[in-house]
């Protein structure tokens, strides 16, 4: 059965192309940075948002049409399978990512979800198998059940913390199975909606013990992917103890973690985070802990995780800016964690969206590279920062200076002088480049 009979393959037809159902500026096979655009930027397709979101929010039913959704239970589980191999193939993306409870529903006993999950994972083993496409992460839903109402592995009740791990472990041994190149923490409810009734010192020593146990089970199956944990700052709680990669990084020095996590970083979080997606790129990338991305933008005139598709090409030229210094995302990818707009509900808006996501990074792509060819934003911070390349600067960096040399420096001085940093000549540039490329 075809899924999507109104759609064939994707194809890449340049910016000059107006139909809706090709790319403009994604071709796979364009060779950049020795690689082709496919192998560099490692497309992944949200399982959850793609295959069983419903386009439902806190005013509204969904108002998604698919033709799976006929099904109930497993056999819709099953339809999500072979529809979501069909996407994958249509729209030549060559990894995917899921939750437990995206691919297979809950049963009445965490015997029965195995029992569930088993199913499903030798369809997708056999799927994955035909078709070339790959799992780039999984993870458990630990955060939609009631049951952990009041945190996961920073629940007040033990049980509670036990069934999460249960989940984990289940989810390691899926990750293993269906050779998944990552396995993703991500902490739904790890953190507190109020102090008032809260341990914190508690919550997080278990939350590290939790990780611990993690990193123990994967060596104890062979199971040898790059664990990832992704920073939100809040909602659903008031607080995650994931805020941004910055207090995460610090997480895991605390608890001697360092060694075993990478961040994937998503931008709409960075947002919420009260950063840009570039500082939070940045700051993994420079302390070594930028693993992969989850790829969406938000809304700035709205408070809470929209996940739009990203279409805002300065975003997406800075974020692969700091993705190319960081040498590519190693086992990690661009994946869309992003949905349609509540009036998009139609089946093949899925593919006009993905559309504009992959055509958005592959053209900022593009820019960056450039950028980094002709080394405009290097030039400017070398300038910038050319007083730590002699004299004094030079033996602040070197260690060599201390407070009365700097002092004996500073009396020296007749006066300080400082020069422009010159941000909207910075700007102007990028708009430069940016023109540039969508001319050529």
């Amino acid at each position: 059965m075809a899924w999507f009979e109104n759609v064939s393959k994707i194809k890449y037809e340049g910016p000059k192309s107006n139909n809706p159902l090709a790319f403009k500026f994604y071709n796979p096979e364009e060779i950049i940075n020795g690689k082709s655009m496919e192998e560099y930027l490692r497309y992944g397709i949200a399982y959850w948002h793609t295959f069983t979101e419903d386009l439902s929010d806190p005013f509204g039913t969904g108002t998604a049409i698919r033709n799976w959704d006929k099904y109930d239970g497993m056999d819709r589980a099953k339809a999500r399978v072979e529809a979501a191999f069909e996407f994958f193939e249509k729209i030549g993306a060559k990894y995917y990512c899921f939750h437990d409870v995206d691919i297979a529903p809950e049963g009445n006993t965490l015997s029965e979800t195995y029992q569930n999950i088993d199913t499903i994972v030798a369809m997708l083993k056999d799927y994955q198998k035909d078709s070339g496409v790959k799992l780039l992460w999984n993870t458990a839903n630990n955060f939609t059940n009631p049951r952990f109402v009041h945190g996961a592995a920073s629940s007040n009740n033990a049980d509670v913390f036990a069934y999460a791990a249960a989940k984990v472990k289940k989810g390691l041994e899926v990750g293993k199975e269906l050779g998944a190149e990552n396995y993703v923490f991500w902490g739904g409810r790890e953190g507190y909606e109020t102090l008032l009734n809260t341990d914190l010192k508690l919550e997080q020593d278990n939350l590290a013990r939790f990780f611990q146990m993690a990193v123990d089970y994967a060596k104890e199956i062979g199971f040898d992917a790059q664990f990832l944990i992704e920073p939100k700052p809040k909602e659903p709680t008031t607080h995650q103890y994931d805020f941004d990669a910055q207090s995460t990084h610090g997480f895991l020095l605390n608890y001697g973690l360092q060694d075993h996590f990478k961040l994937n970083l998503e931008a709409n979080h960075a947002t919420l985070a009260g950063h840009t997606f570039e500082h939070e790129l940045r700051y993994a990338r420079v302390n070594g802990i930028l693993g992969s991305v989850d790829a969406n933008q938000g809304d700035p005139l709205l408070g809470w995780d929209t996940d739009e598709f990203p279409t805002d090409l300065y975003s997406t030229t800075l974020a692969m800016y700091e993705i190319i210094k960081n040498g590519g995302l190693g086992a990690g990818g661009l994946n869309f964690d992003a949905k349609v707009r509540r009036g998009s509900f139609e089946q093949d808006d899925l593919f006009h969206a993905h559309i504009a996501g992959m055509d958005a990074f592959a053209l900022g792509y593009r820019v960056a590279n450039k950028l980094i060819e002709d080394k405009v934003l290097e030039n400017v911070v070398d300038d910038r920062y050319a007083s730590y390349k002699e004299g004094i600067g030079k033996d602040i960096v070197e260690g060599k200076a201390d407070f009365k040399s700097l002092e004996e420096h500073a009396l020296s001085l007749k006066e300080v002088k400082n020069k422009s940093g010159r941000l909207e000549v910075i700007k102007a540039t990028i708009n430069q480049y940016l023109a540039n490329a969508y001319a050529e």
